[in-house]
C-alpha cells in the first residue's frame, strides 16, 4: 500500500484534513495529470491534486489501521 500525507486541503476541506494520513489507490493517469487517487474523509476515492501530498512510508506492522476491516467493508 502506498501512503501520503497532507500539507494542503485548500478547496476540499470538507475532504482531506491537513496532517492527516491517507491512502493512495494506484492510477497512471491520474498521475500523468499530476493527480493521486485518494480514500479521502468521506471513504471514497477520488483525484486531488498531488501538490496537496507528500508521500510518506508507513511500518508493515502500522498498514493494518488504515485498512477498512470487514466489518467496516459490510456497513459501508
Amino acid at each position: 500500500m502506498r501512503f501520503a500525507i497532507c500539507i494542503n486541503n485548500s478547496g476540499y476541506s470538507y475532504d482531506l484534513n491537513v496532517k492527516a494520513v491517507y491512502q493512495v489507490l494506484p492510477d497512471e493517469s491520474a498521475a500523468k495529470s499530476n493527480y493521486l487517487r485518494i480514500i479521502d474523509e468521506t471513504g471514497e476515492d477520488y483525484l486531488y491534486p498531488a501538490s496537496c501530498f507528500v508521500p510518506i512510508a508507513i511500518p508493515i506492522e502500522a498498514e493494518q489501521i488504515f485498512s477498512p476491516l470487514p466489518a467496516d467493508i459490510e456497513a459501508g
